[in-house]
Order: C-alpha cells, then structure tokens, then sequence
C-alpha cells in the first residue's frame, strides 16, 4: 500500500496550520569537479598482469569424528554469489549428518550433506556477493558445533575464475604476476577443476571463467554446468580447448567448432588455438565485454527517496507508484478545509474548535486514504514478468534470461529455485532474504519480498522443457500450431526462404500464417509494423545484451514468439496478480510432414 507518503503529508500540514511546524532551507556549497588533462591521461598505464588471490586453507580443530577445511580470503564475484570452498571428513566408521552454515550481518547461508564413513566431501556453499566476511559454523548431531570467521577479497578490477592450478594458467596466458603498485589485467581465482563446483549459481557472477586444465581432467559433470554457463550469457574461455568441442558444446555449428570466438545462447565460448599471446587477448576481450545478462534495478539511497530506482531507472510495476494525482487532489481538498474553512471555524466558534477539527480532519482523510488503498490494491502480490528464452529442440530444455517486478501487500516469505537455475538480487539489495538453503537447488526464506516495498529479481535457468512450434505446409500456405504453453501474442518465422507472420492463437490452437509480401531489410525490428516483438525500452534497460541475441536474422526453420503470462522461469510458480507479462521465445520450429 502507498498510503504512508500522503497521510504524512496531511499531518504536516495539519501542524504548519496549527504554528507547530517551520519550514528551514539549506543550501549546500558549490563543489568544483576537475577532469584529468588528455596528457595525464596517456599517462596512465594499459593494465597488464594478473593478481593472485591466494585462498589460505583454515582446518577446524577436530570435533569428535569430523574434520573441516575452509578456504577464505576468497574472491568476491561482482554479482549474485561467491562460492565457499569448504572439505568435510568423516574419520570415523558411521555416516554422519552435517549442517554447514554461514552467519554473515543477520544472514545465514546453509547446506545440508551426509558424509559417509572415511569419506571426504568437497561442497560450496554459496555466499551473496555483497558480503565479504562471515562465520562458518559445522554442526553434527552429538557433537560440539566447530566454527571459524573468515573475511573475502573485494578487489573492484575484472574478475575471473580458474579451472586449473598458476603454473597452467601463466603458461597458457603468457601473464605473470602484477606487481604491487601496477593495475592488473584481471584478479584470478584458482580451482582445481577435479573438485570445481557443480552449481550454476557459482560461476554466473564472474567476468569470465577460463579453464586452463587439459580436458581431460575436467569432469563430464563439470563441463555440463560449464555449459549452461556459457549458455545463460557468461563469457568462457579455453585456454586448452578439447579435440571435439561439440561434444561438450553440442550448440557450436560445425564452422564454429574450431573458432576462437562462439556465440553459445546468450554467452560466449572463446577458444585459444594460436598460444599465449592468443589467449592473453580472448582473456581481456571476454573481460571487457563482460556484463550481466539481466540487471535487476535497486532502490536509491536512502538520502535520495524519490519515485526513481538506482541509476534513475522507474519501476515497471504500476502498483508500486503512489496515484499522485489522487492524492494530490485528497490533499488539496484537505488544504481547502483546513485553510479557508480553518478560519471561518475560528470566526464563527473560536480557537478550541479548530485545535480539535484540524486533527479529526486529517486523521479521518488518512483512514479514507488506507481504505482506498486496501480496496484497490488488497493484500496480494503483484508482479510484472519479463523474459528471453532460448528452446533447445534437440534436447528438451529451454535457456531462460528472465526478470519479475514484485510488490508485496502482505510480506512473502519463501520461494524455492531448482539447481540448474540462479536467482539474482541487484548489486546493493535492501532488506535481502535472511535465510538462504543450498541443499536442494535454492530455497529462500524471511523476506524473499518485504511488505509494501518494491522489488526486482532477475533469473537465469535451464530447465527441462518440452515447448515446441509445429508447422505443417499446406498448398495455398502454412498451418503452425501453438504447443509453447502459454498464449502467443505474435510471431514470426522463417519456412521454406519465405518469412511468414504468425497470429495470435491460444495454446494448442492451429493458426495459418501470413507470408510477408516484402521483407523489410531489418525484419524484426521494423517500427511500423514489429515492435510487439521488442523490449520497451525501460525493460530493455534490465537487458543490456541479450535482446541482440533474439533479434538476430531469422535462419531457415527458425521462429520468434512472444507470449503472455507468466513464463517458464522458475518463480513462475508464485501465485501471483500478474499486472504485465511479455515473453519473448526463439527457437526452431518442429516440421510435420503432411
């Protein structure tokens, strides 16, 4: 509800007319900005090298029959979330429950496993990247909680991970060490890829993650989960790039299998084929280009409360803005009462009668202003959704880059994400979740959307899906039947050389197509007659790539959809009063033949 604002309007007023309150005015000194001259500036050094990040491992004193390893002073992503590495082990003859924990400023992020007798266990517990230090706690039934603090490094240059050890890295690269007063190139964080995480959400808030390991000591498990992050718009980079790449890759064309640079969905795959110097540059190039797929806006600070989010974005919800107009106009009406109608009272029933009407007045013009609130917007969740797909036919999944718009009347307090999907807050979150649980994929609880506030989410997933567009030729055009379940607002597709535009039709419906007399020379982005098939331009904003990716030319047997509802990323489960939902699909189509 947005009643807050104006009641407390009401009241200011009912004290400025009462002489209880004063207006004082600052004013704040001029300061003077100064650029760098263009000389200074060619002075500057290019950035060269690398920086270290040297993660110091932290064993647990032993509690009873578990032995925990932490390795801290690790690098901090620049979104969503920074992987712990933690090692387990069991030295006793019993399999032991464990419960790993981290409580960070009021937060706590967990992860359950079992660990089996004699075994040792790599896991990752997943940390928001807006923390940088923290308290690892190990808990076990019948034994003492063990614990260690920690602190992350939150270097501000570009940030990649590394699949393999420096030795490997520097000689694949041709990069050394930076030295203490020079920029580097990139800050480096090493893992050995024998134990590398198997979550998506590890990997989705570097820059770049380059993998300086030979393939074959990579596990298929993951390369799978490299993959999907090359695919929901990372930048991946291989300095030693396996004989075969399709079969890790199985979305490179054939002319693309030994190229250094791939456009893989809506990432990057970069390939080092010419050496050193080769790789050295992928490296910087897929840095600089690095930029997340969906950027979720964050509120201002809360010096500048203003109806603008961070970087002077708006909100794409309706419900989240105050109806001015309403309630200037409620204000206005209380003005008129309170000024003109204040001094008749005073004239016509003395001094004690306005000291009593002004502030029934404006007590009763705030519970008329609360009624209207809850009448119209109740105590649901309201939402807008936004998203990109990519359907991969051939194996059944779709590559989504989605983004929500909540505001919540009644506080909701779960959500629960599956493994193969990330969900990301913006970079300074307000009120984050308090409880994060990487158990079983994500499982979000307290406060995944605070009451009464505005917020954004955004998503990356890829999930199992059997949507799909089946076109069937007939003699005098083409029928296509809608199987992507949801309603298809517009299309368009590409059969036979011919471009054909599709009709809205329900899900399951059969439509026939339109052939396109004459094709525009940018046939999907033609203002007169496609921008049902183009972000607006706030909304494009939270996708600074990857609409390019959507929108590229239509190949033969390729289609471009959008759809309403709710989508198919993973929150599309939350019950919800959706205000606006725009989806737009590309993938091949499925032909019937007749």
């Amino acid at each position: 509800m947005a009643s807050r604002g104006p009641c407390a309007a009401v009241f200011v007023g009912a004290l400025l007319w009462l002489g209880l309150a004063g207006a004082t005015e600052v004013s704040a000194p001029a300061t003077a900005v100064t650029a760098a001259t263009p000389a200074e500036a060619e002075k500057e050094e290019k950035p060269t090298g690398y920086r270290e990040v040297v993660e110091t491992p932290d064993t647990f004193s032993d509690k009873g029959d578990l032995q925990a390893t932490l390795r801290s002073v690790t690098l901090v992503p620049q979104r969503g979330y920074t992987p712990i590495q933690v090692t387990v082990h069991n030295l006793g003859g019993q399999p032991r429950p464990v419960r790993l924990s981290i409580q960070s400023q009021g937060r706590v992020t967990e992860r359950s496993l079992q660990v089996g007798p004699r075994e040792r266990v790599v896991t990752y517990l997943m940390l928001p990247a807006d923390l940088n230090s923290g308290r690892l706690d190990m808990d076990s039934p019948g034994l003492p909680t063990a614990s260690s603090s920690f602190y992350l490094d939150s270097y501000r240059g570009a940030r990649v991970m590394v699949l393999g050890d420096v030795k490997s890295f520097e000689r694949t690269t041709g990069l050394s060490r930076a030295a203490d007063n020079q920029e580097p190139l990139v800050a480096s964080r090493f893992l050995d890829a024998r134990v590398a995480p198997r979550d998506l959400a590890a990997y989705v808030g570097y820059d770049a993650v380059l993998v300086t390991a030979p393939p074959d000591e990579v596990p298929d498990d993951v390369w799978a989960v490299l993959e999907s992050f090359a695919l929901s718009g990372g930048r991946l980079v291989l300095a030693q790039p396996p004989a075969n790449p399709r079969l890790h890759f199985p979305l490179l064309r054939p002319q693309d299998a030994r190229a250094e640079l791939s456009t893989y969905g809506f990432g990057q795959v970069r390939q080092c084929r010419d050496g050193a110097p080769a790789c050295e540059q992928q490296l910087g190039e897929a840095v600089a280009s690095a930029e997340g797929i969906v950027v979720p806006a964050g509120p201002p600070p809360r010096w500048e409360r203003t109806d603008m989010l961070r970087d002077g974005r708006l909100p794409l919800l309706a419900s989240a803005r105050a109806p001015v107009g309403r309630f200037m106009l409620l204000i206005f009406l209380f003005t008129l009462a309170v000024g003109p109608g204040g001094l008749m009272l005073a004239r016509r029933k003395g001094p004690l009668a306005v000291l009593i009407a002004v502030p029934t007045l404006a007590a009763i013009t705030c519970l008329a202003l609360v009624a209207w609130s809850v009448l119209v917007d109740g105590f649901r969740v309201h939402a807008a959704r936004y998203s990109l797909t990519l359907l991969d036919r051939e194996r059944s999944r779709a590559v989504t880059v989605g983004l929500t718009a909540w505001y919540a009347n009644l506080a909701e307090e779960s959500v629960s994400m599956p493994a193969s999907s990330v969900l990301l807050a913006p970079q300074e979150p307000e009120e984050p979740p308090r409880t994060l649980d990487w158990t079983h994929g994500l499982v979000l609880r307290d406060s995944f959307l605070p009451s009464r506030t505005y917020r954004e989410w955004g998503e990356v997933a890829v999930l199992p899906s059997r949507a799909r567009l089946t076109a069937r030729k007939v003699e005098d055009g083409l029928i296509v039947q809608n199987a992507l379940g949801a309603e298809l607002v517009a299309g368009r597709a590409r059969f036979q050389g011919q471009l054909w535009d599709l009709p809205a039709m329900s899900d399951g419906d059969e439509a026939r197509a339109v052939r396109v007399p004459s094709e525009p020379k940018e046939p999907l982005s033609d203002p007169g007659t496609d921008t049902v098939l183009e972000l607006s331009h706030e909304v494009g904003l939270r996708f600074p790539s990857a609409p390019s990716v959507l929108q590229a030319e239509l190949a033969e047997g390729d289609f471009l959809v959008r759809l309403g509802g709710r989508g198919v990323a993973p929150t599309a489960a939350v019950d919800v009063d959706l205000e606006d939902g725009m989806h737009l699909v590309r993938g091949r189509f499925e032909e019937v033949r007749p």
